[in-house]
Parts: structure tokens; C-alpha cells; sequence
């Protein structure tokens, strides 16, 4: 963002944040159809399996050595991703919330997501390059609360009213899936 002024650098920031905060807000609320308008119809929505490759030690003294990019099992890598969704697989589950037999979520879960670290990594045309983290708790009546962690990687297209988000990828802290689903919307 080097031709922006420190002003409109700072005034950027803050509806980027509002955006994610509205979006936790909606999520939370169990708002989904008001949080599926949030994206966009060519969204790709994404959430690679995360290996535990061994250090390289031919890196040595390079960062690569001990990457998070070497670990991501996703669409460009030889693993498959945990989920790897189009708008139509949105739209499904956010219907099949408001079905009489969506059993997986009778009671609902309570959900509380944090998100924080919110950078914009870049600003091309009506394209915003937007990392953030999360933390996400998981409450079910009668089961154990679980705790999310982990970074949204997101492009966000410039809409008249805000943003829509056309790209979400999911990197997931964990290093073993011990959580009850990971059919939430992160």
C-alpha cells in the first residue's frame, strides 16, 4: 500500500476489520444466510490438511527450512484438503442448517469467534490480499468445549457496500484433528 497516505492506509484497516468483525458477529449469531451474502458466487473456500514433514537440513539457515507452506497438504500439493468448497457446497450447508433433521447440530453449538492480526497484505485494484487469525470456542450441550486456532487467508473483492469474500483459505493450528467437526464456517 505504498501510494496511499497514512490516513487512508489506517481508514482501509479499519473496514477491513469491521468487515471480519460483522462476519464473527453474523457467524456467532447463526446468521448464515446473512453470512453466505457475504461471499462471493466464484468463491473457493478452502482448508489444506497440514503434514509434518521433516526440517531439510539441506535449508539450513533459510527460513523455508521450518515453512508453514511445507506442511499445507492442499489443492497445488500432492494431499488432499480437509474441505475444498465452491458457493453451491456454501449455500448447502447454510440450507441444511434450517432443516427439521439437521441432527448433527440439534441442540445448536455456541460459538464464540475471536479474530485478531488482521493484515492487509496487499491492495490490487478491487482486490484486497488479507491475512487474519482466529480462535473459535465450541460449546455443545452435554459435550466437552473445544477451542479453534488457526489463520484465514482471504481475497476480498471491493463491492458499493463493503466486501465479499472470493477466496478463504484455512490454516488450521493443529496438529492432530481432535475436534468434534470441521464442518463450521471458519
Amino acid at each position: 500500500m505504498p501510494d496511499q497516505t497514512i490516513p487512508d492506509q489506517l481508514l482501509l484497516q479499519h473496514k477491513v476489520e469491521q468487515f471480519y468483525y460483522r462476519e464473527a458477529r453474523l457467524l456467532d449469531n447463526r446468521q448464515y444466510q446473512s453470512w453466505l451474502a457475504l461471499c462471493a458466487e466464484n468463491i473457493q473456500y478452502i482448508m489444506p490438511a497440514r503434514g509434518n514433514p521433516l526440517v531439510n537440513n539441506l535449508e539450513h539457515g533459510n527460513e523455508s527450512m521450518i515453512s508453514v507452506e511445507r506442511e499445507l497438504e492442499g489443492v497445488d500439493s500432492d494431499g488432499c484438503p480437509l474441505r475444498e468448497e465452491s458457493y453451491l457446497h456454501l449455500a448447502l450447508r447454510v440450507d441444511r442448517s434450517f432443516k427439521i433433521n439437521a441432527w448433527a447440530e440439534n441442540p445448536a453449538a455456541r460459538t464464540r469467534r475471536i479474530v485478531g492480526n488482521v493484515e492487509i497484505i496487499d491492495v490490487d485494484g478491487e482486490q484486497l490480499s488479507v491475512t487474519s487469525n482466529f480462535h473459535l470456542f465450541y460449546a455443545r450441550p452435554g459435550a466437552a468445549n473445544f477451542i479453534y486456532a488457526g489463520q484465514r487467508r482471504d481475497l476480498l473483492k471491493v463491492t458499493e457496500e463493503s466486501y465479499q469474500i472470493s477466496q478463504r483459505e484455512i490454516i488450521m493450528d493443529m496438529a492432530d484433528v481432535r475436534v468434534p467437526t470441521l464442518g463450521l464456517f471458519l
